[in-house]
């Protein structure tokens, strides 16, 4: 082996990396990235659960409790509900993820061991959700030395089957990956064979070339949900309670807003790998902030902003809700509205960015 060859060989390397500053960039920014994001965005102990509280007792001690739990910070008690209607309602609007119920005995109950003295309903479609309400399963009731186990019912979910809560989030991890990586390298491959200063002296405008880019993917993203919610159905037993339509509607419009990522990351990079590292480094924090992995309620306030500005974030919250919920587009009209100005200004800024290579 020639020590000095190689020598010019790695130095070649190492020049060649300078020269691309988007992988040197990538070289740091992805630990750093995971670095932030698992030590300070993601965080287990879930605190500040969205919950309500029906109080049917309406007693000292019924009120007492209530600040007690309110104090513990694992409850956020936002809601103060007259009948137990208004739980289900909240809990299919995603409004709340749990829901304390003192029912009108609480005072009989709080002091024998027979029969839980309180009770609390967990939206079954975060598994997150059901294993953070599992701290309050023995509370120490005001006024006794007992602690009472607290009775929890799990909506949505009542087996606890972990598929159930993982396909509904997997439907929009897959298209995630697929959608963007698909078209990220789409007008790099272009332009590495040419192709698009043949479309430049073409009359093809910016929105044609667009449309025409991501209209072969739209089909075969619904492809992809066909046959996730067919399997999942086959061996999970996944229900989808909801109404399909709107499922379809809400998956059709996640896939452009998707698409539009991609487009907008093959106008930036010069190649495809660049491309497919600007797609990972796309939607990794989207599955990891997004609730899909890791509890929403535990991370902190500004990590929590930042997944509101991810597409995945709202697609997820729109799939477990019609799925497992039965909820419609009037229970879930934000999240359905904020999905639809991602698709406007994600696959406007894409094409705006081809426009300018155009000219």
């Amino acid at each position: 082996m020639n020590l000095r060859r190689l020598g010019a060989i790695i130095l070649k390397e190492l020049r060649q990396l300078r020269r691309d500053r988007l992988t040197f960039v990538m070289i740091a920014g992805v630990p750093l990235l995971q670095l932030v994001l698992f030590g300070y965005a993601i965080n287990m102990d879930v605190r500040g659960i969205n919950a309500a509280v029906l109080d049917q007792a309406n007693t000292v001690n019924s009120r007492e409790i209530i600040a007690e739990l309110g104090s513990s910070q694992v409850l956020d008690l936002q809601y103060h509900l007259s009948a137990p209607q208004e739980i289900d309602a909240l809990l299919r609007q995603g409004k709340i993820s749990a829901a304390l119920v003192i029912p009108s005995d609480f005072e009989q109950r709080r002091q024998s061991t027979d029969r839980p003295a309180l009770q609390l309903v967990v939206d079954g479609s975060d598994q997150s959700i059901q294993a953070s309400t599992r701290q309050l399963a023995e509370f120490p009731l005001p006024g006794t030395t007992l602690r009472t186990s607290i009775e929890v019912v799990n909506f949505y979910n009542p087996e606890r089957e972990a598929a159930i809560n993982t396909v509904p989030g997997l439907l929009g991890v897959i298209l995630t990956m697929t959608m963007v990586i698909f078209t990220a390298v789409a007008l790099v491959r272009e332009r590495e064979h040419g192709n698009l200063e043949l479309l430049i002296a073409t009359p093809v405008s910016s929105w044609e070339l667009t449309i025409g880019k991501v209209m072969p993917f739209i089909g075969i993203g619904l492809i992809q949900v066909s046959v996730i919610l067919i399997v999942g159905k086959w061996l999970f037993a996944v229900p989808i309670r909801g109404s399909v339509t709107e499922l379809y509607v809400a998956s059709l419009l996640f896939i452009i807003a998707s698409l539009g990522v991609g487009i907008f990351i093959s106008t930036i990079t010069s190649t495809q790998f660049q491309a497919m590292q600007m797609a990972f480094f796309s939607f990794l924090p989207q599955i990891l902030l997004s609730g899909f992995m890791f509890p929403f309620a535990g991370m902190p306030k500004a990590a929590q902003w930042i997944a509101e500005l991810m597409p995945l974030t709202h697609y997820l919250r729109l799939t477990r809700g019609i799925m497992l919920r039965a909820a419609s587009f009037a229970d879930l009209w934000s999240e359905l509205l904020i999905l639809m100005v991602f698709c406007v200004v994600l696959l406007g800024s894409a094409t705006a960015r081809i426009n300018k290579r155009l000219d």
